[in-house]
């Protein structure tokens, strides 16, 4: 059999490497001959051509390196330069968050990134822009013109080696599960190569490499240029300033410590790296005064690793003296430290206790008196240290050594709530249970005496282990619904609240988020938004007139802050998050302008949404003057009447009426939020997650017999026969005349055979 020369390259050699010092010093070496030699024959010219391509392509592509809070580089990357005026293309995580970016061109010149003008967290891809001038942009290649087994070659920085040249073929294409459009190479990826472009052999941009293989050294992935292309279409320009801090804890309620990477994002705070100082010890201390004692201080904790250390600090003086009660090595300990050293840290107590759980989340709590501290976790009390030294000082939060943990729920009042089940609840879980039983290993008395059981005894153990693995998932699932139940109650009290209590509509839309996410810290999200609140008030000057506080609300929400619409990754669920939207100041129309609305009536405006078809709004009234329509999605855009009818007529079709101008109750508002979640969840066929959302529409609006159909379908998918039936009944019960009523009573004789065969 012979073998042609594209065989041969995929299966002897797979990709040829290069630096720029190999073609620019050794351009006669072997090594250097191969790449040319694959590329003239590949692609079909001449090694001169290739190396004229190299070198015309070269000059634009960067070095891109972030930095740590200290300065320091911390991490490099590729990049490549897509327009005159200084815009360049990379990888999203190759610049990350909260971090410093500087670009280095190949002419040796350095610049800071002073804006992040786009990006695209599906697709991996950002742009950034340097204060720079007449630079030399790539061209991105059209759309689908890459073809499998096509030649291609990229310039990026492998672990740090600048400029470098890999070269290789198109493997495939590739779609992965996070959404992102994926090229596959037979190249390798190293550190320092993501960001860098993939191009054919004429120089035009198809892609920029992303993600190294797991499977073997010589393959990886670029992701689609087309992404760069959506973002220079439709950029969301966030300022350097502002992109500082995004991801990063409040500065108003936190002072961290210690050069290393603290991180707020859903509620949670992570904290990664480790300080200079001796163990490691980095501080987070809170900002808020605590009470005169007695008091009460709580945090939840996660340590990843398991000689890890973290948890609570208190009594500071700000620097190294304070006490500390933290997991260590998987034993409970409460030290108090005097100074910086070995030599000043007294560990008082340290202990196992059947009540800390590795790996999971532990509630470590610290009551507060003058004689003593009481230190529970997962409220057990587990010791109590009499007689303390030290008094007074600031409270907070610290990690020691390498460890990489996650704290949630940091609390502190005169008294703390007891989360522990009473005996009341454990009695009935455990009733619940129904025989479920939780051992040790089996000693050898037990397997002695059930050795006899031959291979068909054995199957049946193994049987029955699978039913006790059932009711576990039966017992997890019932918890879920509980979770479900309570907050869609807690949707309908925050929408419908007693006469004397204000619409917190606000809240009813992070609560959607808990609907998904049962760990969310709906009070921290409340307390980040009203921390915004605070920050736009304070802006204002005192005479602010209505017509001044909506424009400097644009510009304050919009440029200052960096919201924008998602115009490259529209839908996506996070978009529905509101605790996200906050988080990544990105969203959807509908939570752009409703984050927009709550501002502007905190801020005493007379704001509401209007729920145009296919595309919802914000409409402020001042005081003195006609509405004023807002695209929060569109960067804070002002809308005429005949703008607000053009977007109706474009997204929708639907002709013109006036009544589209009114403004929706707050109900409406959450139903579409929950209908632009079903919409989400339908593309991917999660049929629980769309049950969820229905469930609660049908709990704000129960006569809609178009959603207790959906939802008797949904039940049909998901083995809820019984709660199905309900929903079919009452909806031949009520029998809407423009409804054919035969397919609905199908669908009932449907769930009547399958109920029968389970």
């Amino acid at each position: 059999m012979t073998f042609s020369f594209l065989q041969k390259f995929l299966c002897i050699s797979s990709f040829a490497f290069i630096s720029s010092a190999a073609y620019s010093q050794e351009v006669d070496s072997k090594e250097m001959a191969e790449v040319i030699d694959v590329a003239k024959q590949l692609a079909g010219i001449t090694s001169e051509e290739f190396l004229k391509l190299v070198r015309d392509t070269q000059d634009s592509v960067v070095v891109i390196e972030t930095q740590g809070r200290d300065g320091r580089p911390l991490g490099i990357g590729s990049g490549f330069i897509v327009s005159e005026d200084g815009l360049i293309a990379t990888n999203l995580h190759v610049i990350g968050e909260a971090r410093p970016v500087r670009v280095y061109l190949k002419d040796g010149r350095e610049f800071a990134v002073t804006e992040i003008h786009g990006t695209d967290k599906t697709q991996d891809v950002a742009l950034v822009r340097i204060d720079a001038n007449e630079l030399t942009p790539l061209i991105i290649g059209k759309v689908d013109a890459l073809n499998q087994g096509q030649p291609i070659f990229a310039i990026g920085n492998p672990r740090g080696l600048r400029d470098s040249v890999v070269t290789g073929v198109v493997s495939g294409f590739h779609e992965n599960d996070e959404g992102m459009s994926l090229i596959q190479l037979a190249i390798p990826i190293e550190k320092g190569n993501s960001g860098g472009p993939l191009m054919d052999m004429k120089g035009r941009v198809h892609g920029l490499l992303t993600l190294k293989s797991q499977v073997t050294e010589n393959l990886g992935y670029a992701v689609r240029a087309s992404a760069v292309r959506k973002l220079l279409d439709s950029p969301n320009p966030i300022p350097m300033a502002r992109w500082m801090t995004i991801g990063t804890l409040n500065s108003k309620l936190w002072d961290p410590r210690g050069d290393v990477s603290w991180k707020h994002r859903a509620g949670v705070i992570s904290v990664e790296g480790s300080a200079r100082g001796f163990g490691g010890r980095a501080l987070c201390l809170s900002k808020k005064t605590p009470p005169e004692t007695p008091y009460e201080l709580a945090v939840d904790v996660k340590i990843q690793e398991e000689d890890g250390a973290a948890g609570l600090v208190f009594h500071s003086d700000g620097e190294d003296i304070h006490y500390g009660f933290y997991p260590s090595s998987g034993a409970l300990r409460i030290s108090r430290f005097d100074g910086p050293t070995v030599y000043s840290w007294h560990v008082l107590h340290d202990e196992r206790s059947r009540h800390f759980r590795p790996n999971e989340w532990n509630r470590l709590k610290v009551r507060i008196e003058k004689d003593s501290l009481k230190c529970y976790c997962n409220d057990e009390l587990v010791f109590e240290h009499l007689g303390p030294k030290l008094d007074g000082g600031r409270i907070g939060i610290v990690k020691f050594r390498h460890t990489t943990a996650e704290f949630k729920r940091f609390k502190f009042a005169l008294n703390l709530p007891d989360e522990k089940p009473s005996k009341q609840v454990l009695d009935r879980v455990a009733e619940l249970a129904n025989r479920l039983e939780h051992r040790r290993p089996p000693n050898t008395e037990t397997v002695a005496e059930f050795s006899d059981l031959d291979p068909v005894g054995q199957k049946a153990l193994r049987a029955q282990a699978k039913i006790l693995e059932q009711r576990a998932e039966h017992l997890r699932r019932l918890a879920s619904e509980i979770h479900e139940r309570q907050t869609r109650a807690a949707i309908v009290k925050a929408i419908h609240p007693p006469e004397d209590q204000p619409v917190k509509l606000l809240r009813a839309c992070l609560l959607i988020s808990l609907l998904d996410n049962s760990e969310l810290d709906i009070e921290a999200y409340e307390d980040s938004f009203d921390q915004l609140v605070e920050e736009f008030i304070s802006e204002l000057p005192e005479s602010a007139e209505d017509e001044d506080k909506i424009d400097r609300l644009g510009d304050f929400l919009f440029k200052q802050h960096g919201f924008h619409g998602s115009h490259a990754n529209y839908y996506h669920a996070s978009n529905s998050y509101l605790n996200e939207v906050i988080d990544d100041r990105e969203g959807l129309p509908l939570t752009l302008s409703i984050l927009y609305v709550e501002l502007a009536r905190r801020a005493g405006l007379d704001a509401a949404g209007v729920g145009l078809p296919g595309h919802f709004i914000a409409k402020v009234t001042p005081s003195e003057g006609k509405p004023v329509y807002v695209d929060a999605f569109d960067g804070g855009k002002e809308l005429s009447v005949s703008e607000c009818r053009k977007l109706v007529r474009d997204f929708s079709g639907l002709p013109w009426r006036k009544d589209y101008l009114d403004s929706p109750p707050s109900e409406a508002i959450i139903q579409r939020m929950l209908r632009n979640l079903i919409r989400v969840s339908n593309n991917s066929d999660d049929k629980e997650a769309s049950l969820r959302y229905v469930r609660t529409i049908l709990e704000i609006t129960p006569d809609s017999y178009e959603d207790r159909l959906y939802k008797a379908v949904l039940c049909y998918s998901t083995d809820r026969i019984e709660e199905g039936l309900i929903e079919v009944d009452w909806v031949l019960n009520l029998a809407p005349s423009n409804l054919d009523l035969r397919r609905v009573r199908e669908l009932r004789e449907a769930m009547i055979e399958k109920q029968k065969s389970s």
